[in-house]
């Protein structure tokens, strides 16, 4: 496993979110759109890729959501991969870079569907009120985590 950091003009990148984008256009079903709208990838500076042997196979990213707080974008782990701490790898190395920018706080949103993001966000996140664009969103679960 190695992890790289890189801007979301990265071609590897690119290429998962694709593909993360076609999972959740099956996944959100009719709410897609919805979501789809906060999720664009241009001017992310701060991506982080896993690669497993020489193939890019997980991404995240993080976006200043405040002037104390980052949120978590764009996760991702191919779905043959899963299952082996790829996601938890990635988001301990985007907490960490937080952390080095001078964040105190890590934020994410995730649909209530995506049970396997959520069960890794409950390892090391606390639930919170949905903030921004998902307040009031029944179908979205928001996270929260303060950075040491």
């Amino acid at each position: 496993m190695k992890l790289i950091r890189t801007t979301s003009e990265n071609r590897d990148f690119i290429q998962l979110v694709k593909m993360l984008d076609e999972y959740l256009a099956f996944m959100d079903g009719e709410d897609h759109a919805f979501y789809d709208q906060f999720n664009g990838i241009d001017m992310l500076k701060h991506c982080v890729l896993l690669y497993d042997e020489e193939n890019a196979v997980g991404c995240g990213a993080i976006k200043p959501y405040s002037e104390k707080s980052v949120e978590v974008k764009r996760m991702f782990v191919i779905p043959e991969f899963r299952g082996k701490g790829f996601a938890s790898a990635l988001l301990s190395e985007l907490e960490k870079w937080a952390a080095e920018l001078g964040f105190g706080r890590v934020i994410l949103e995730t649909g209530i569907g995506q049970t396997e993001a959520i069960r890794l966000y409950e390892k090391t996140y606390r639930r919170t009120e949905n903030y921004g664009p998902y307040a009031g969103v029944e179908n979205s679960l928001c996270f929260e985590k303060e950075l040491k």
